[in-house]
């Protein structure tokens, strides 16, 4: 599975007692799992009381993900500045109406058949982007995987449609990567304002400047984050 380590590795780490901030232990470790999200969560929460705060009231949060693919990429599309209802919802009727969301199938569709589907004119310019892609081989998941963060936001940033946001979004919940900040996610950035209890008008630039004390684990502060959006506003996923 993604980001699972050889057992070597693992009972050298616990031999030498190695502390999950240090850079030997960074050496290695580009990606969270199944096996060492909670104690990641848990660490991080340490050096922070508000983050502690979260998981005493609300307990670990999901660890969210999604299968890396075309579909995980159109669904993450689809979420752009609507519901998560909206986008799952639109995501359903693609399925309804071509069975595999692959790209082979989005290609043989008209425009009309994508609206029909809850497709805006603008998100169905962009499906068809990402098809093209894909269809055309330039666009390589399992090669792109393998990259960097900041490699893989360029390779993404190319296809129409597709910022920040949507990168970040699929660095956390695809790639599992470790440190992603997603600043254009709205419910992260006001669940931080509120359980830090900053002014509204503080600036983004303020804001990650605060979250460099989360470094290198980011992408486990913005899950917590998540978390306790969700849970305090009684959200039903």
């Amino acid at each position: 599975m993604p980001g699972s380590y050889p057992g070597s590795l693992i009972l050298a780490y616990k031999a030498l007692h190695v502390n999950l901030f240090s850079p030997l232990f960074l050496f290695w470790r580009m990606q969270f799992n199944k096996e060492n999200f909670q104690q990641l969560c848990g660490q991080l929460a340490k050096r922070d009381l508000h983050l502690q705060s979260i998981l005493k009231a609300y307990g670990y949060p999901p660890m969210w993900s999604r299968p890396a693919s075309f579909e995980s990429l159109v669904h993450i599309i689809l979420e752009q500045q609507v519901s998560l209802a909206a986008a799952k919802a639109a995501l359903e009727k693609l399925r309804q109406k071509i069975g595999a969301i692959t790209p082979a199938n989005v290609i043989l569709l008209s425009d009309a058949d994508l609206r029909a589907c809850y497709f805006s004119r603008q998100k169905t310019v962009y499906i068809r982007c990402l098809a093209e892609a894909f269809h055309t081989k330039k666009l390589d998941l399992k090669k792109m995987g393998a990259g960097t963060d900041d490699a893989i936001r360029t390779d993404l940033k190319k296809i129409k449609g597709i910022g920040d946001w949507t990168v970040d979004i699929y660095l956390l919940f695809v790639l599992q990567r470790v440190d992603v900040f997603p600043t254009g996610d709205l419910a992260m950035m006001n669940a931080l304002r509120q359980i830090k209890q900053l002014p509204k008008e503080t600036s983004k630039e303020a804001i990650i400047a605060m979250a460099e004390g989360w470094r290198p684990y980011r992408s486990l502060a913005t899950m917590m984050l998540w978390h306790h959006y969700i849970k305090t506003r009684n959200i039903k996923l």
